[in-house]
Parts: C-alpha cells; sequence; structure tokens
C-alpha cells in the first residue's frame, strides 16, 4: 500500500492536537518554561488549548521537580484543569518512570477521560522501560473500570500489534487509538519508511482506529507534519521537546502547540475542537 500525502487526500479531516504538558525528565534548568507546579500547569494548559489543543497529556512532579505519581497531586491537577479549562480531554500518564508496578495506576479512580498505556517493553537512554504483561492487563483491567480511555503509546511494532490483539480480545476501554513514539534513543527512530509502515499496518488491521504520532526531541517538527499529511492526529508539547529550533528554547507549550496548528493549515486540515475530538475518540461528552 502506498501512503499518500497530498492535500487532497485529507483536507477537510480535523486533527486532533495532544499537548504534552510536563512529563518526568525535562527541568526547569533546561527550559524555565516547563510547567512544575500544579498552577503552572493548569495556566499552561489553559494557554496550550488558546493554541489548539484538545487534549492535555499530563504528569505530576514533586516541589523538587522529582517525578511523581501521588493521587492527590493527580487529583488537584485535574480540579484545576476542569475549572479554568473545562471541557479539555484530561489524559493521565500511567508512564514508568513516575512510579513503580501498581503504583503507576494510583490515579485512576479519579477517573479522567483518558490515560496513557504502555503495552510493552523497550530500551530507553539509560534504562530498560518495563512493562511486563501482568502489570498491562491490571492497568487496562483499570481503565476498564473506571471508564477511562487507553492511548496506546507504542514504541516499537510489537506494541501497535498487541494493542490491536487487546482490542479484539476486548480488553481494551472503549475504542483503539494508538500512539507512534518516535525518536527516543535506542527505541523507534523517527524514520519515514517505518513510520508508513506503522500507518499501513494501522489502516490493514484496524481501518476504523484513529491514531495519533509524536516525535522526540528535534524530531518533533517532522514527525508532527508527518501525521498530519497522512490523515492522522499529532502530539506536541515541553515533555518531548524543549526547543522551537537549535538556537532557541520553545517559550511555551502553546508555541509548540501553534507550531502543530499552523501545519494543519498548510494541508488545510482544521484544528479539531474538544467537543470534535471528544465525538472523534467516542469520550464521553463533556457535561458543562
Amino acid at each position: 500500500m502506498k501512503l499518500s500525502s497530498s492535500t487532497s487526500d485529507v483536507a477537510g479531516k480535523p486533527c486532533i492536537l495532544c499537548c504534552a504538558i510536563t512529563g518526568s525528565v525535562p527541568r526547569k534548568e533546561n527550559n524555565p518554561a516547563l510547567p512544575i507546579s500544579i498552577s503552572e500547569q493548569v495556566e499552561s494548559s489553559h494557554e496550550a488549548v488558546e493554541a489548539g489543543a484538545s487534549i492535555i497529556h499530563a504528569h505530576v512532579r514533586n516541589a523538587d521537580q522529582s517525578t511523581s505519581s501521588d493521587p492527590e497531586k493527580f487529583a488537584a491537577l485535574k480540579e484545576g484543569l476542569e475549572k479554568h479549562v473545562p471541557g479539555v480531554i484530561i489524559q493521565f500518564s500511567t508512564g514508568g518512570r513516575s512510579g513503580a508496578g501498581q503504583e503507576r495506576g494510583g490515579m485512576l479512580p479519579l477517573r479522567p477521560d483518558m490515560a496513557s498505556l504502555s503495552v510493552g517493553s523497550n530500551n530507553f537512554p539509560t534504562r530498560v522501560y518495563e512493562n511486563p504483561p501482568d502489570l498491562v492487563a491490571w492497568l487496562a483491567s483499570e481503565m476498564k473500570t473506571y471508564d477511562i480511555m487507553p492511548e496506546i503509546e507504542a514504541f516499537d511494532l510489537s506494541h501497535i500489534l498487541r494493542a490491536i490483539a487487546m482490542y479484539e480480545a476486548g480488553e481494551i476501554n472503549r475504542g483503539l487509538y494508538v500512539q507512534f513514539v518516535m525518536g527516543v534513543k535506542n527505541a523507534m527512530p523517527a524514520d519515514k519508511a517505518v513510520f508508513d509502515f506503522y500507518v499501513e499496518t494501522m489502516q490493514s488491521r484496524a481501518p476504523d482506529a484513529p491514531w495519533c504520532a509524536a516525535g522526540i526531541g528535534a524530531n518533533q517538527h517532522i514527525v508532527n507534519e508527518w501525521a498530519i499529511a497522512a490523515g492522522g492526529h499529532t502530539r506536541a508539547g515541553l515533555e518531548d521537546n524543549m526547543r522551537l529550533d537549535k538556537h532557541t528554547l520553545a517559550p511555551s507549550n502553546a508555541a509548540l502547540i501553534k507550531r502543530a496548528a499552523d501545519i494543519c493549515k498548510q494541508y488545510e486540515r482544521p484544528v479539531a475542537t474538544f467537543e470534535q475530538a471528544r465525538e472523534m475518540l467516542g469520550l464521553r461528552p463533556f457535561a458543562a
């Protein structure tokens, strides 16, 4: 299957922009604009939504910037987002840098709209990112219990195939939504041929499932464009990338989302509102 990236193929299709506001690795020493406190995260999310984001992908930190999986911190962030950015899709991270074992899902009873779910292990720059099958099954089960839609974070082809198998077996709540994560050192590089094969795999094996792509570091901009041009959705934000270019720090999460929104204009794709994104993903509608 040859994938086309001509504007006519994707024109008019709304594009969902996800903003990864903080993450677990970057620090203010890397970019002072990185939001750490709950109030900073809420303010940065508000700006990102005004720039076009309809999903906020959220981690929480301690006051010393160290990573946390504290449900109380997630609860405070959720409350702040619901108050100041009403309707935005709230997506909590269950990633392995913030906790170990079932601690990673301790915030799921808060019932965010979405949560990230890694369904397999892989190498990271200095460690193995461990996602053993029993933990994956438990996290997926908790997401079903609390009516949370997973966003599958695929760092490898096997993760895409595993996610499709889990969905077909009824182990994934609501719909299948896969995000290709490309450019992590020692994991899958940002390679166009690989990206095209990922898209082809989704189109042939899960043709009704929406998908997303994220690029790490300097790869963010190009992966944003690949995804938008191919009719998918995309993610940007300071968690993944601290710069606008080699010489310029990104002044905000909003600046990175605006850059993705500008690419949408090039391909004549409207940026999805949160109402549209909720409908496209099969999420509960926002109750004002």
